[in-house]
């Protein structure tokens, strides 16, 4: 008698998934229809990030901040000041877009009336509003000396020093978050659906009567939902290449990195799927508990904004999401071309999110 083979068994149960996922509307759709549609809304608002009505600066090292010229800039409107303190954050938001320029002031006393010389330190990317900058600068000053048209010479010296950054582009912030919720949301509720049906409609029930191990039910639904996401993400990050510029830094190297990084986000995040199939007791309960999941993580992970913009006491919250950890990864591989030693601590808060998940659905996980 032929050896009963429970590799053949997950193959056929790993197309038999893919074949029911792919007729699936409601996967197709929150997979990759819904980050697709956001990706094309976004893509199309335009390239820089520091569009707006605000132009974004910071102090520069150094600079004197005690001086009555930079606590006039600091109280005007249009000036939106971040608090970067060192120069390799100030060089790293200057990249990003997001700041347009660092401002350092020195201010030079005088018996009559103290003179100033201020070095903006402008990014390539934000040229555009340097000029805008400066006559912002040059109207303050003149508000501190009304006579400065009258006088041969002016209380203020302003240069400006650009910075040849790559540019940062709004795709290049909005496509990892739309990525991560993607495989998300796919993960959670895709899951979570797959396993309550199939234990209401007592399709485990009658595998159990099968020479099929439970291992084996598990990994390939766990493999069909893989490759499905997996499939997914190639569309999503493709579409963003090639339509909106989206930046691949390393272009094929830095690709794969992006998918071998999203399959072990998948592989996280479906633990949320194990643990919501077996607290929701009909299928009806499935969406609030997965809303529940997901919806904290889509506002509060950086998905949309940085986390630098919500208030100081909800950022160690938001950064502790580990969608937070896939979207600060996604991002460092995709612009800086970071590779995975770089982003080992996200990497590992990924891995213990995921110890954790798992320990917790094989406590609870259901058969029957």
């Amino acid at each position: 008698m032929k050896k009963y083979s429970n590799g053949m068994a997950m193959r056929a149960l790993i197309r038999a998934s893919l074949q029911a996922i792919f007729k699936s509307p409601s996967a197709i759709i929150f997979s990759i229809a819904f980050p697709l549609i956001f990706i094309v809304v976004f893509g199309f608002l335009g390239n820089s990030r520091s569009g707006g009505y605000s132009i974004s600066v910071a102090a520069a090292p150094g600079s004197d901040t005690n001086s009555a010229l930079y606590h006039i800039l600091q109280n005007v409107p249009v000036l939106h000041w971040m608090d970067v303190k060192d120069t390799a954050a100030i060089n790293k938001a200057l990249k990003e877009g997001d700041i347009t320029a660092t401002v350092s002031i020195t201010e030079n006393p005088d018996s009559v009336k103290p003179t100033y010389a201020v070095l903006l330190n402008v990014a390539s990317s934000g040229k555009d509003k340097s000029q805008q900058l400066q006559g912002i600068i040059n109207s303050v000053a003149q508000s501190m000396d009304p006579e400065m048209q009258m006088r041969a010479t002016s209380i203020i010296d302003i240069k400006t020093k650009e910075s040849a950054v790559r540019e940062y582009k709004i795709i290049d912030f909005m496509l990892p978050g739309q990525l991560g919720f993607s495989l998300l949301a796919g993960s959670v509720f895709g899951t979570a659906f797959v396993f309550f049906n199939l234990r209401q409609t007592l399709v485990l029930k009658r595998f159990f009567a099968t020479p099929v191990k439970r291992g084996v039910i598990v990994y390939s639904e766990g493999i069909a939902r893989l490759l499905f996401q997996l499939m997914g993400a190639v569309i999503i990050i493709c579409v963003g290449h090639y339509a909106f510029g989206y930046t691949l830094i390393n272009g094929f190297a830095t690709f794969m990195q992006l998918i071998a990084v999203s399959a072990l986000a998948i592989m996280v995040f479906m633990g949320f799927g194990f643990i919501v199939s077996s607290v929701a007791k009909s299928d009806s309960t499935i969406p609030p508990f997965a809303n529940l999941i997901t919806m904290p993580q889509f506002l509060l992970a950086g998905t949309f904004f940085p986390i630098d913009n919500f208030p100081k006491w909800l950022q160690p919250f938001c950064r502790a999401l580990p969608l937070a950890y896939l979207n600060d990864a996604m991002r460092k591989i995709g612009f800086d071309g970071a590779g995975f030693w770089e982003i080992r601590y996200d990497i590992l808060f990924l891995l213990v999110w995921g110890v954790v998940l798992y320990i917790i659905a094989g406590k609870i996980f259901k058969w029957e």
